[in-house]
């Protein structure tokens, strides 16, 4: 969908490939990322076992370029 206020603007694809292969997500703030609801966001590990994310120290992280992944394999 074209951005018609911001032509410009890079569209979710693009903005997926951003240069951040190390950087984790903490699970507060991955419903931004995902663009979901944060009650959606909180559901995720239950509903889908297989997506990426590691434990540490009792936080949940999700690593962006394993999860960017996931997304994409999803749409397929």
């Amino acid at each position: 969908m074209k951005n018609y206020k911001n032509p410009e603007a890079k569209n979710i694809l693009t903005s997926l490939d951003d240069n951040d292969d190390h950087e984790l997500i903490k699970q507060n703030d991955v419903h931004h990322f995902i663009r979901i609801s944060k009650e959606d966001a909180e559901k995720l590990i239950d509903e889908h076992p297989s997506i990426p994310h590691i434990v540490i120290n009792d936080k949940v992280y999700y690593p962006k370029a394993k999860l960017r992944e996931w997304l994409l394999k999803l749409g397929e």
